[in-house]
């Protein structure tokens, strides 16, 4: 049996501190932003764990401070997507 698909979509205003959570869906609509995110080259990545964890969160709460870590390797590994910058701009 699959498992239903979640998602998390996440931004860095500038001047915070972390992360806040934009967005959070399960189901179909997970895999409708998902398909979105990647129509617009926004980056995707796959990390249950870290879902999981975010999903507890509310919308617009800044990440919990135990996801700090991997998501930091998770952005400096964006930022190094030759798309960054047009992403960006």
């Amino acid at each position: 049996m699959s498992r239903m698909k979640k998602a998390v979509a996440l931004k860095y205003p500038p001047g915070f501190e972390a992360p806040v959570i934009v967005s959070k869906t399960f189901g179909k609509q997970a895999e409708m932003m998902i398909e979105q995110a990647q129509m617009q080259n926004v980056s995707v990545v796959e990390n249950s764990l870290l879902v999981d964890m975010l999903g507890l969160c509310g919308e617009n709460s800044i990440v919990p401070e135990e996801t700090w870590e991997v998501l930091a390797q998770i952005f400096s590994v964006i930022l190094k997507e030759p798309n960054y910058a047009e992403i960006i701009n």
